[in-house]
């Protein structure tokens, strides 16, 4: 059975995530601050703060002497409530964006590949988003973030290729985690597509990549956002 360490795995993506992969049979570990409650003995959560590099040391180490070492990594965990003008944003609320969406994929990567000196397989998934190279006003911090997050996906890839991990991005545009029935048509209209996309999008990419089969996808960013960022939007 393999096993795979999704970080942010409380809610949104990373719960649907950890279930999805529960399902086909994997041992789930997953780091959140957050308290999970899961009676399923297959999903084991951990109550983890990202911004703490010894918690998640701790966290690997703990899993590693209980479980073994982990097969795959899905760096999901990111916070994106501080959108406001650069002049009103805090130092303090930039370190908080920075270190638990970049910092924090950056520190789970480097525990991940020090769980031993051999990987026969191994898979470094992270979770980027539209946001790295399209935005709106007042997403710097949380923009900057997800494109060192395409950019730590990069260099991984050429720094362990001498290794049997692949590494790759997975860029989502607009994921309704919540009340998807309450969407309006036209947010489902102007997706080429022809809908708004669903966590479920996001799980089949991560399981085909997780594949023993694919492992010549390496150091990709699969964008998964309907079309939307082949669009030209042009005020009336």
């Amino acid at each position: 059975m393999k096993s795979i360490l999704i970080t942010g795995g409380a809610s949104g993506i990373g719960k649907c995530l950890a279930e999805g992969f529960c399902e086909k049979g994997y041992e789930v570990f997953l780091f959140d601050r957050m308290d999970q409650k899961t009676k399923n003995e297959h999903i084991h959560a951990y109550c983890i703060d990202l911004q703490d590099e010894q918690a998640i040391e701790n966290g690997f180490h703990r899993i590693q002497e209980e479980f073994g070492t982990v097969d795959i990594l899905i760096n999901n965990a990111a916070i994106s409530q501080f959108h406001k003008p650069i002049q009103d944003i805090t130092v303090e609320e930039l370190d908080q964006v920075l270190d638990t969406n970049l910092r924090a994929a950056f520190l789970c990567s480097k525990y991940f590949v020090m769980q031993k000196e051999r990987f026969s397989y191994g898979r470094i998934i992270n979770i980027a988003s539209t946001r790295f190279h399209q935005n709106e006003k007042d997403w710097e911090a949380y923009g900057m973030t997800k494109g060192g997050i395409v950019s730590l996906t990069n260099s991984l890839c050429v720094s362990l290729s001498n290794t049997n991990i692949t590494v790759n991005a997975i860029t989502p545009g607009w994921i309704e985690t919540k009340a998807y029935e309450d969407l309006r048509p036209i947010d489902h209209k102007q997706h080429p597509c022809g809908r708004v996309g669903k966590p479920q999008d996001i799980l089949k990419v991560c399981l085909f990549l997780c594949e023993e089969e694919n492992d010549f996808i390496d150091g990709a960013n699969l964008v998964v956002d309907g079309g939307m960022s082949k669009r030209m939007f042009y005020y009336d």
